[in-house]
């Protein structure tokens, strides 16, 4: 099943989701990071360490220290990794709002970490964005 690439589409079907929850950002060693991999939303492994994506409430059950709090926004359609704009277009929109935006992209879905408070005008930044299309 490839995704769609084809922006206006994409745009105009994105039907962003805010889940309720706060999620975090931390980073740790390799040797320390994979007894969390299975609470993780994602990761990254960098030069530096692993990036680890949590739900507030497995790190502090963890006891790992995070600086920010992020809402997760999921774009509910499914966009091919190879379609150009989407993302462009949707962290503009939020710069513009001067929001603060880390993406995520899956095989089926993108996800959009914002600032913790920021999530609901998010997403009805993005709500309007889809509806021009």
């Amino acid at each position: 099943m490839t995704g769609e690439t084809n922006l206006p589409h994409l745009l105009k079907s994105m039907q962003p989701v805010l889940d309720p929850k706060h999620w975090v950002f931390v980073s740790l060693p390799w040797e320390q990071a994979s007894s969390s991999l299975e609470d993780a939303a994602g990761w990254v492994r960098e030069e530096e360490g692993v990036t680890l994506i949590l739900a507030q409430q497995a790190a502090d059950r963890a006891g790992l220290s995070y600086q920010n709090l992020f809402q997760r926004i999921t774009l509910q359609v499914h966009s091919s990794l190879v379609a150009v704009g989407l993302l462009a277009e949707i962290t503009r929109a939020l710069a513009e709002a001067d929001i603060a935006s880390n993406v995520i992209s899956g095989y089926y879905h993108d996800h959009l970490y914002v600032p913790a408070g920021k999530g609901a005008e998010a997403l009805g930044i993005l709500q309007e964005l889809s509806r021009r299309f």
